[in-house]
């Protein structure tokens, strides 16, 4: 088995990847989403209900997708498989997460014994270079989307040309954060605002 990772600027790209993986054959078990929800847009009720809300008009995503007919529902919010998992967590130097499936898991066990970066421990322990796994921490910290899967090694090429699909560049996407004086991710600094996440996906439209 190997282990690969894509990171995305919006939870859609990246619901709608854990879905063609899925259907492309991959066990929910052997994928994993970790999304950032500085904005919000999901949440769980004091009744025990959770509610995807991406437009924020008060109706969950998975309802309005539903009645279009086209199936959209399923990939926003997730009815089945891993995206029927979400749930929320905390990971330091990040902070609110959605979550779901092994790496989520193995953070939040980091998360929770007080280790500093625990999506980089649990990135690396999978067998994530350093250097990429500090990357993709810091996309989900400035509101990305990051979703890793265990892979037959003689399949690797086929799941990675469905990840790849609407997946960040992440060698590019290094150079863009180090231009603004990023070097690491830092566990201890401030997490990013709903603004500043703002911010950010603009300037990514704007080199697009």
């Amino acid at each position: 088995m190997t282990v690969i990772s894509r990171l995305y600027d919006n939870y859609s790209d990246a619901a709608r990847a854990v879905s063609e993986l899925e259907r492309a054959g991959v066990p929910h078990d052997d994928i994993s989403l970790v999304a950032n929800n500085a904005e919000g847009w999901y949440r769980e009720d004091g009744d025990g209900s959770r509610r995807v809300d991406r437009d924020r008009d008060g109706v969950d995503d998975r309802a309005e997708g539903a009645a279009t007919g086209a199936g959209i529902g399923a990939v926003l919010g997730g009815t089945a498989g891993l995206l029927a998992g979400l749930g929320l967590l905390a990971i330091p130097g990040i902070g609110p997460v959605v979550a779901a499936g092994w790496l989520a898991s193995t953070a939040l066990v980091a998360a929770v014994g007080g280790t500093a970066g625990g999506l980089i421990g649990a990135l690396t322990q999978a067998g994530v270079s350093e250097g990429d796994a500090n990357v993709y921490a810091e996309g989900v910290r400035r509101g990305g989307t990051l979703v890793t899967a265990r892979v037959p090694d003689a399949d690797r090429t086929r799941y990675e040309a469905i990840l790849d699909r609407s997946a960040v560049n992440i060698r590019e996407r290094a150079n863009l954060y180090q231009q603004g004086g990023w070097s690491r991710f830092d566990p201890n600094a401030p997490v990013y605002t709903e603004e500043q996440i703002r911010r950010e996906r603009e300037l990514y439209g704007r080199r697009v």
